[in-house]
């Protein structure tokens, strides 16, 4: 079916979308760099100049720039070397490990430090291990995480970022035409000369969508120095200078920093990918996987085990600190219990803080589902201009990130205007940010949504709803008859990654959030790690648990209705 030209409801639909983003995504980070080059009745100023001439934000500058380019490239080693394994072998377990290799995703790295600081501290459960077996010296014992919480910050960004590089790889990889390993096998090319003649070159734009992802989530990750106690990052700065933006440009100048590094990385990223050619292979071919051979599989076996115990540690340590009563100067807890997860049901801040992410997570859901249906029926179903331009727009927050997006946010709705108090109530974060949440939390996922409608346009037969249009029946029946129902399963999978990752949103939470009742889970996380009660980080890591959990059901489900095609929800 021809796509048609847009009628007057297409057109209410396209001025409320773009009406949306004016206000909702462009606003913030206009008024954001417009601060940025100095506060209004201020001489103008370069942001650039502020950052590079501090001495605590230019180190903050070059320190986030090399956790994130590490984790890039240790993340990448590890996704490729995997992908490779299991698109190119084929043994005993693949699918299985294919699917665990994923598990690291199910949560932020900013709560799996608590339970892996429990673990890898100096006198952690590790090396108090150790020591009573006799093999580290008490009074020296090894700080696993390192001096200043780089290495662990890196190591907890690496095993949570390496799974979007695999899926991105992997699918990548099951894209190339096997033809093209045979004419250079016949040709007498070795299997490195093949790799690195064929398989890099190609597989390099799949690559970058992922590590570009990955960079940028590494880049502006908030929560996990702050869960470490290491300052000196961009993103710590930008939090801890949320309190003088009506005094200072020093918050506008490090968030137009970061906007400008992820512009000249996507320039030069862009660049260095190029253009390929075309390597999918013709219908009915398919990659001819190796059969791996016993020792070989042993091999395999062992090191996916290895990885995945790493991966799972975060995992596995957050689950026993929130089953543990007492846990202090000892292998493992003294006692175990069940009260940390009574304690999130039956405490008022704690129980406000999961009834909180449950309603924004639900409603922002909501929106994104009306905002990605409406954006994937233009898109698929009509003919205008600026279809690029809008389709580049529904994609652009997951260039941007949550941190900047939610400095734009509560720099831009404070409101503080005393003759209409209403609107403090509404739009002013400092008041009441449960607008601006679900807001942001919308934003921050609609792209999943829009990418989840996308793919299930795709698969409806136009000739169906020709059809129903030729029988008398109008645009709207048709839509609600034939059109809808068949896109169900893509719609209630989009609708479920939505809410799932909103539930377990950082940025957006411990920015936006400013009074204890209106907590989400991840801000509470947060609040009760700093307590001095020895208690409130097993209460902490309880609610993990449970986001964990929601988010592991969540993804299963989505992908079950989802299938392959859940892996471009992931790519930019």
């Amino acid at each position: 079916m021809r796509r048609r030209p847009l009628g007057s409801p297409d057109r209410l639909l396209l001025g409320g979308v773009l009406l949306f983003f004016a206000a909702f995504l462009a606003y913030p980070l206009i008024f954001t760099l417009r601060n940025a080059f100095g506060l209004p009745g201020e001489p103008l100023s370069n942001p650039l100049t502020l950052v590079l001439t501090n001495p605590l934000l230019r180190q903050s500058l070059w320190n986030s720039l090399g956790i994130a380019t590490v984790t890039v490239l240790l993340a990448s080693a590890i996704a490729l070397a995997l992908a490779l394994i299991t698109t190119r072998l084929e043994f005993v377990g693949r699918g299985f490990f294919s699917a665990a290799l994923l598990a690291p995703i199910l949560l932020p790295p900013f709560v799996g430090a608590i339970g892996l600081q429990q673990v890898l501290a100096r006198y952690g459960a590790l090396n108090l291990f150790l020591i009573h077996r006799g093999w580290m010296d008490s009074a020296n014992p090894i700080d696993w995480l390192g001096a200043g919480g780089v290495p662990g910050i890196v190591v907890l960004q690496v095993l949570h970022f390496y799974p979007v590089l695999f899926l991105t790889l992997t699918a990548a990889l099951n894209q190339l035409d096997p033809s093209l390993y045979e004419c250079a096998s016949s040709l007498g090319a070795s299997r490195w000369r093949e790799f690195r003649t064929i398989t890099l070159p190609l597989i390099r734009p799949g690559w970058m969508n992922g590590a570009i992802i990955v960079w940028i989530g590494a880049f502006t990750d908030l929560g996990t120095p702050l869960i470490t106690g290491y300052s000196r990052v961009l993103p710590v700065q930008i939090f801890d200078s949320l309190n003088d933006l009506n005094t200072s440009s020093q918050g506008y100048a490090l968030v137009a920093t970061t906007l400008l590094v992820i512009a000249l990385l996507f320039v030069a990223t862009r660049r260095f990918a190029g253009t390929t050619v075309n390597s999918t292979p013709a219908r009915g071919i398919r990659a001819i996987r190796r059969v791996s051979g016993p020792i070989r599989t042993g091999w395999i076996w062992a090191g996916f085990g290895v990885l995945l115990a790493a991966a799972l540690a975060p995992h596995l340590a957050v689950l026993v600190v929130s089953l543990s009563q007492h846990w202090f100067f000892s292998v493992l807890p003294d006692a175990w219990t069940l009260a940390n997860f009574r304690e999130v049901t039956q405490h008022g801040l704690t129980a406000s803080s999961v009834v909180n992410s449950l309603r924004y997570a639900s409603v922002s859901s909501v929106v994104d589902f009306a905002l990605g249906l409406g954006i994937a029926w233009l898109l698929c179903r009509r003919d205008f201009r600026f279809a690029g331009w809008m389709d580049a727009m529904a994609m652009l927050p997951l260039a941007i990130p949550g941190l900047v997006l939610a400095f734009g946010f509560f720099a831009g709705f404070e409101v503080n205007d005393r003759r209409h108090p209403w609107l403090d109530s509404w739009v002013d974060p400092r008041t009441n940010p449960t607008f601006l949440l679900i807001i942001s939390y919308a934003i921050r996922r609609l792209p999943y949504m829009v990418r989840a409608a996308f793919a299930g346009f795709q698969q409806v037969n136009p000739a169906l709803e020709e059809a129903s249009t030729g029988l008398g029946a109008g645009p709207s029946r048709t839509f609600l008859r034939i059109t809808l129902p068949l896109l169900g399963p893509h719609l209630i999978a989009g609708m479920i990654l939505t809410f799932s990752f909103a539930m377990l949103e950082v940025s957006d939470s411990l920015i936006l959030a400013q009074r204890d009742r209106f907590y989400p889970i991840t801000k509470q996380i947060w609040q009760l790690t700093g307590r001095i009660d020895p208690g409130a980080p097993a209460v902490a890591c309880a609610l993990g648990v449970l986001g964990m959990a929601l988010l592991a059901v969540s993804l299963f489900a989505a992908g079950r209705l989802l299938g392959r095609r859940s892996t471009s929800l992931f790519q930019a």
